[in-house]
């Protein structure tokens, strides 16, 4: 029961670097829509 027990532990901490590693090194695009919001008059001070 303890080999797998630490087959299991050392799994899930390979899943864990591995997914550490991936988000430090993936480059995720921006955002490309475009945003246009009206702002009414009577709210900007004049």
């Amino acid at each position: 029961m303890s080999k797998i027990a630490g087959v299991l532990v050392v799994l899930v901490l390979a899943v864990i670097v591995g997914g550490g590693i991936f988000l430090a090194t993936f480059d995720l695009p921006p955002p490309s829509a475009k945003v246009e919001k009206v702002i009414p008059d009577d709210r900007l001070p004049r």
